[in-house]
């Protein structure tokens, strides 16, 4: 029992053993039966009780998987961003409302749904004297059909964007796709499915109102080549025992598994677009990146190895700052993140009304209690509730967010119960979706082109 503690606590303190964790967890396993189920990447929690047996948590997050009840401060806390604090939240501010483009910060800001940072005061920095920056955010294609949680980055990428005014990178990896759900059919392989699903989601991504003079969507499978030098900086750079450890890559891994991190690093750097972004080895340009923070590791990596693809007086020391957001829920609770592979764990963009309204009142989780007489007496869980969550994501005027949350929490006023709030969200939904599917029907395949075309961009 108290090797088999010490063994845990070990493997607690060092994020991302991979493979190697692999074969330690066997070995003690071996000595003091007990299991340990989800320590090979990103972050791994485990109880061990008073007779020994380690038993896992809910929590785990990595880029691949994301499941169970998730403690984003402890997330912090094991990934080693930061919280956004108030005098960061003024900065941010301040700082949009003198460009000009915005009239305050956006209402996931403001509630905390996007949340940790790497950076951000430096990428703050820049602004306040009049540096650079551009944005790089992605998608990896791996379904026609886009669903609510997959718009989160672009819809705040987008707001970034008008707020700064500044041009944005968008990597498609249909070959990361391939390399992890890729699959040999009678002599040959589906990567062109993985490449047909780019430009469907392109034409989503493009519906969600980019400024098509700083923007440049590009796949991997195209576009590498203007890449390569620089993801042969970074292959150089990183150990493969590095990769392994923070990836958790097996014996079984195929090789492209073990080399796609560079790839997705690589826009990262300016130089990787010496026409978009105009951009040589020497350009001190800075990057930011809005994303779900189960894709940290990734640009842990980078950041480690940032130094030695850009200039010394790179105003962030060559490395891309994140801008982290928390997980949108399924349906079913508010843990963990959407999936593409339930339906019913998704409204997806394709989805028509009644098939919104469908799956919110049958499938979205109550935080309500199970009687109208509980309900009025003790109100609401919101933290549990997928459609006050939802809400959060979708309802813009937070004066009504207030009202709903302080009514259905206490089980009084006009949306003291689940229905009341189950019909706001679907009326929310419905209208959004279908703006999203009008604007989207006007993006065709030749348009899509125009928006991937290898050009330089407009920007000061």
């Amino acid at each position: 029992g108290e090797t088999a503690a010490k063994a845990v606590s070990l493997w607690e303190d060092v994020a991302e053993l991979g493979s190697f964790g692999q074969e330690l967890k066997g070995k003690f396993q071996k000595e003091e039966d007990i299991k340990v189920d989800d320590i090979a990447v990103g972050v791994g929690n485990v109880d061990v009780s008073d007779g020994g047996d380690a038993k896992p948590k809910a929590m785990v997050v990595n880029p691949w998987d994301v499941e169970g009840e998730i403690d984003y401060n402890k997330l912090v806390d094991k990934f080693g961003s930061q919280l956004l604090d108030e005098e960061l939240l003024r900065r941010l501010e301040a700082a949009v409302l003198k460009i000009g483009k915005v009239k305050e910060l956006h209402p996931w800001i403001r509630r905390s749904i996007f949340f940790s940072h790497r950076d951000l005061n430096r990428i703050l920095d820049c602004v306040e004297k009049g540096e650079p920056f551009y944005l790089y955010t992605g998608r990896g294609p791996s379904s026609a059909a886009m669903h609510l949680g997959h718009l989160v980055p672009f819809m705040m990428t987008r707001w970034l964007q008008l707020a700064f005014d500044v041009p944005l990178v968008i990597q498609m990896t249909d070959d990361e796709k391939f390399l992890w759900k890729g699959e040999y059919i009678d002599g040959d392989d589906n990567l062109d499915h993985y490449r047909g699903l780019t430009v469907e989601n392109a034409k989503d991504i493009i519906a969600c109102g980019f400024i098509k003079e700083k923007t440049f969507i590009f796949s991997d499978c195209e576009y590498v080549g203007s890449m390569y030098p620089n993801i042969a900086r970074i292959w150089k750079a990183v150990t493969y025992s590095t990769a392994r450890a923070m990836f958790g890559f097996e014996p079984s891994s195929n090789i492209g598994q073990s080399a796609f991190p560079a790839i997705q690093a690589a826009p990262s750097f300016p130089s990787s677009f010496p026409v978009v972004l105009g951009a040589k080895r020497d350009s001190k340009m800075a990057c930011l990146i809005p994303c779900a923070i189960d894709q940290d590791p990734y640009f842990r990596m980078t950041r480690d190895v940032a130094h030695k693809l850009t200039p010394a007086d790179h105003p962030l020391g060559g490395k891309p700052a994140l801008f982290h957001s928390k997980f949108f829920p399924p349906l079913q609770g508010a843990t963990g993140k959407m999936s593409s592979s339930d339906d019913s764990s998704a409204i997806f963009l394709t989805d028509s009304a009644e098939e919104i309204e469908r799956k919110i009142k049958s499938f979205a989780f109550s935080g309500g209690q199970e009687t109208s007489k509980l309900q009025k007496e003790l109100g609401a869980n919101l933290e549990m509730d997928v459609s006050y969550q939802w809400l959060r994501f979708f309802l813009d005027d937070d004066e009504e967010l207030e009202k709903i949350g302080k009514d259905y929490g206490s089980g009084s006023g006009e949306f003291w119960a689940t229905g009341m709030v189950k019909n706001r969200l679907i009326s929310i939904l419905k209208g959004m979706v279908k703006e999203h599917q009008e604007r989207r029907a006007e993006v065709s395949e030749s348009v899509v082109s125009e928006w991937m075309a290898e050009r330089k961009l407009t920007f000061e």
